[in-house]
């Protein structure tokens, strides 16, 4: 059983009431502050279980790249050293990073984390290009990662054996850029790497969970890359193709759908949905909670 949310940091008593409704066995977190020794995230835990919610005693987290410094100026405006300076957009190190909450170990020696890759070392990404301002420098094409928070993939022992990979990913915004579209390219690409995933390993057995910030049919953003992971033939799309999870109606852009679930072939759904905020004045979130029952296929 699965559920995602993004959480606003304004509000975790709201964050935890809707965890706790959602009884999940293994809930994956975005938006949620990284700090070294998992105090915010402890808390958090403690928060769930005090409400009457599942008791966590699985909290994982790995440092974000949001608001790590490049130690370039990015964004091109002659500083360095600014939140848009960052691997990923953050004031801080460890801002707006992931995290996972389970009922179920984590096996430890079995993590796999590709946030330290550069974006231009991959063959198949597409950049945008250094000449005619379009990229800041060389250094900085040179030293971007392809990661804004991180992708991971992170199996969860079992309680009968085995376990279940999570394939965790936060991409960028595919907006607040220039004429040369690099979060436009970035996002695309950040999705685009489970693609290759699943392409190099067609047999390998994932959950793909995150926020990709990018709407097959809606917005801005490459939406080819979404559509080419949501009709990948080793995935389920657990929702209807219609589904939204996120509602932006208060900056005029409406609901739509940019946070996923979606499993290979190996697992059998057994159930999804969504958990609203109750209303937009108890909104920590402007994100629906989804979520998905899946067992081993038979």
């Amino acid at each position: 059983m699965f559920r995602d949310i993004e959480k606003g940091a304004e509000d975790t008593r709201l964050a935890a009431q809707r965890i706790a409704l959602a009884n999940a066995d293994i809930v994956v977190l975005l938006g949620v502050d990284y700090d070294l020794n998992g105090l915010a995230l402890n808390a958090l835990a403690e928060k769930i279980a005090a409400i009457g919610g599942p008791l966590y005693p699985t909290r994982f987290a790995l440092r974000p790249n949001t608001g790590m410094d490049s130690g370039q100026d990015l964004d091109g405006d002659g500083r360095r050293g600014e939140p848009e300076d960052a691997q990923g957009y953050g004031a801080f190190s460890g801002a707006g990073g992931m995290a996972i909450l389970s009922r179920w170990p984590v096996r430890r020696d079995g993590v796999r984390d590709f946030s330290r890759r550069l974006w231009r070392s991959f063959e198949w990404a597409t950049l945008p290009a250094t000449r005619d301002g379009l990229f800041p420098s060389a250094a900085a094409y040179d030293s971007l990662r392809l990661s804004t928070t991180g992708h991971w993939i992170v199996p969860i022992a079992l309680p009968r054996g085995g376990s279940l990979p999570l394939a965790v990913y936060h991409a960028t915004p595919p907006v607040f850029d220039g004429p040369e579209d690099r979060n436009g390219f970035r996002n695309a690409d950040e999705t685009l790497f489970w693609v290759q995933r699943l392409a190099a390993y067609p047999d390998e057995p994932l959950v793909i969970i995150g926020g990709a910030n990018l709407d097959p049919n809606r917005g801005d953003g490459r939406r080819g890359a979404i559509r080419s992971l949501l009709d990948h033939p080793a995935l389920i799309d657990p929702f209807a193709p219609d589904s939204l999870t996120v509602d932006w109606s208060d900056i005029g852009l409406g609901k739509m759908r940019t946070d996923y679930i979606l499993p290979t072939r190996n697992w059998a759904v057994t159930g999804s949905g969504t958990i609203w905020p109750p209303a937009p004045s108890d909104q920590e979130s402007r994100h629906a909670l989804i979520w998905v029952d899946l067992s081993p296929e038979q």
